[in-house]
């Protein structure tokens, strides 16, 4: 059996027949319109009303930018920050990590003291037992961070406390 591949096989005649007859009669009442030819209206291309026209639709305000108390409240608590990434290595122990609740391989990282936690946790640490990338590898605030640590500490033998801000030293 033979096929045809012609734009008729495709389409029913009528209909081709219409769109062939419509589409010149469309571009001449164009034409004849004189739409082709319209500029745009008075004042509508100054560059206070093209600015009107593309101003943005809605603003973000970004918490953080707040100031006082209402700056820590929009941030992740440690436990958050934890399920979030923290838990992907100290939840398994991988790369060294210490795993959440090993009270032993926890010991002598609690008794360096909440602040060098925080620190390595910041900045990053590569020692004899593990390397940790900086903030864990998240986009987290310095806060964050430190309410992860205390956090993941607290649950393997630390008192320490979540701390509602960081002091600068």
């Amino acid at each position: 059996m033979k096929t045809n591949n012609t734009l008729a096989s495709f389409f029913p005649a009528p209909l081709l027949r219409i769109a062939v007859a419509a589409v010149p009669i469309a571009v001449v009442c164009y034409f004849v319109a004189g739409l082709h030819d319209q500029t745009a209206a008075a004042g509508t291309m100054t560059h206070e009303a093209i600015a009107e026209r593309l101003h943005p639709v809605a603003y973000l305000a970004v918490a953080a930018q707040a100031a006082g108390a209402g700056v820590s409240a929009a941030l992740k608590t440690g436990k958050a920050v934890y399920e979030e990434t923290c838990g992907a290595c100290h939840g398994e122990g991988i790369a060294g990590a210490p795993k959440v609740g090993d009270k032993k391989a926890w010991r002598a990282r609690i008794a360096q003291g909440f602040d060098t936690l925080v620190k390595h946790a910041i900045d990053g640490y590569t020692g004899k037992d593990g390397t940790m990338p900086p903030k864990g590898g998240g986009g987290f605030e310095d806060l964050e961070v430190a309410r992860a640590v205390a956090y993941m500490a607290d649950k393997s033998g630390a008192s320490f406390s979540e701390p509602a801000n960081l002091s600068k030293k």
